[in-house]
């Protein structure tokens, strides 16, 4: 699944189907890392030029943005009611996790109310592009709501800086925060809510 521009293509990975096109995610792991790492000084986990941590798994879907093998961006996709790990420490998503304090790089307390665990909602995390060719995160965003349409999703949740709420209004999403603007050593963030726009060409049943 994918859809194409002039400039460049965005492809859906959806790892529950198969590993066709791991070879896109493995890039995307390599874009993020210099992008987070190299460029941003996040304390991320990092091997061999690869950023990765335990929402990479394989019911993870990734919205990649690329051009003749290169990667020009791209987002990360987990259902809400995911869970992976085993013992003590299981873990749901970055958002519900984060809120419950089980991620010390992150701000607790994120939400005003229990983040959902519901088949029907969605997180997107990771979302990065490089600013040109021109429209490449609209065309990630745009690629994820798609996707998301086509599995009967309700509504998206969203972890990243004020100015990410600021872009989905722009593109005709109607974002409700989930809770108060948090900071820590890599920026400010915000946790907020979109539902899933109807694009008109698909129909959910």
């Amino acid at each position: 699944m994918g859809t194409a521009s002039r400039d460049f293509e965005v492809t859906v990975v959806d790892l529950s189907n198969g590993f066709r096109n791991m070879d896109l995610v493995v890039a995307f792991m390599r874009f993020r890392k210099r992008v987070f790492v190299d460029r941003m000084e996040w304390p991320l986990n990092h091997i061999d030029g690869i950023e990765f941590e335990q929402y990479d798994t394989f019911s993870t879907t990734y919205v990649i943005a690329h051009r003749s093998g290169k990667v020009l961006g791209g987002a990360r996709l987990k259902r809400t009611d995911t869970t992976h790990g085993s013992g003590v420490l299981v873990y749901s998503y970055m958002i519900r996790d984060a809120h419950l304090g089980l991620l010390p790089n992150m701000p607790a307390r994120i939400c005003t109310e229990n983040p959902p665990v519901d088949p029907a909602i969605w997180e997107l995390t990771r979302f990065v592009a490089e600013e040109k060719p021109e429209g490449i995160a609209e065309a990630i965003l745009r690629t994820a709501n798609e996707f998301l349409h086509e599995r009967c999703a309700r509504a998206c949740l969203f972890l990243g800086p004020p100015a990410f709420l600021r872009m989905a209004k722009r593109l005709g999403w109607s974002p409700q925060p989930l809770g108060p603007v948090v900071g820590n050593d890599d920026g400010r963030f915000l946790a907020f809510s979109c539902d899933v726009i109807a694009p008109e060409r698909h129909a959910c049943h």
